[in-house]
């Protein structure tokens, strides 16, 4: 067994060590939609790593590069093993083999997402020296399921397609930092594959969303503190679950600490579905 890049591996290879690994998930990607993926988080060949026997990819880590407020940051955007190479710490293996070509890149730290429930997971990387450094709430909801009542629109606003690009000030709506899969830089990967909506009251651009129809993934969604419940959320995600190609939408990574997106959320008949920690180890 050999741990190298996969600077040299097609990505035929690539898909099918990824969907062996993720065969006992309830979610499953296909070719083009794991390629999407790849590229909206960052993917690098040439600084990922797995193990290989021979020709077979049998343990993965599929790394990021990107910055991170304002770092210079690797991104775990997907790690596994197949089943039957389980137990033998190979993921952890291909991790510390990274890191010497990660700094080598003048990455600093390293920056991934965990279920919590996933404790033994949790465990390896408390180990590996990752610390937490955010909680976050993930949400699944059926489309038919979103209560989509809007009480009471206070004023006259207008809703239209942007670009976030334009809005220098659009950060200041923000009652947390976007996660990774969430930030600027990782729409902009993609962004032809995104929707960006915002609504004005006059010229003013009072609350704004980011969303993928395909995925039905709900990336950004924020309001003006002044203007809130007043019904603009309420517009905003109706206009999504109007365009949303999906069956569902998917809100992930939101804080557990804002209590104003749970409390918007739950309102919605929008439940949580999981948690997740975001871990950081900084390199020395």
């Amino acid at each position: 067994m050999e741990i190298k890049s996969l600077y040299h591996t097609n990505f035929d290879t690539i898909f099918e060590a990824f969907n062996q690994a993720f065969a006992e998930y309830e979610v499953q990607l296909n070719y083009e939609q794991l390629q999407t993926m790849l590229k909206r988080r960052g993917f690098v060949p040439e600084l990922s790593f797995a193990a290989f026997e021979g020709d077979k990819i049998v343990s993965f880590t599929f790394n990021g590069i990107g910055d991170f407020n304002g770092i210079p940051t690797a991104y775990d955007t997907g790690t596994g093993t197949l089943k039957e190479y389980r137990g033998k710490g190979l993921a952890t293996q291909i991790f510390e083999y990274s890191i010497p070509f990660l700094m080598e890149k003048n990455i600093k730290q390293y920056l991934l997402e965990v279920l919590q429930h996933n404790t033994k997971a949790v465990s390896v990387y408390r180990n590996l020296g990752f610390e937490t450094t955010r909680e976050f709430n993930y949400y699944v909801c059926k489309n038919e399921a979103v209560n989509n009542e809007i009480k009471t629109i206070g004023g006259s606003f207008s809703i239209q397609e942007i670009d976030i690009e334009k809005f220098n000030s659009i950060s200041d709506l923000w009652d947390f930092h976007p996660s990774w899969q969430n930030s600027f830089e990782s729409i902009r990967r993609v962004s032809g594959d995104f929707v960006s909506l915002g609504v004005f009251t006059g010229n003013k651009l009072i609350g704004y969303c980011v969303f993928e129809p395909f995925s039905g993934d709900v990336t950004q969604l924020a309001v003006d503190k002044q203007y809130r419940r007043k019904g603009i959320a309420s517009l905003l995600l109706r206009e999504i679950i109007g365009l949303n190609k999906n069956d569902a939408i998917r809100i992930i990574n939101t804080d557990i600490y804002c209590n104003s997106i749970s409390d918007f959320l739950k309102a919605k008949n929008i439940t949580v579905t999981g948690k997740q920690f975001e871990m950081i180890k900084v390199f020395n």
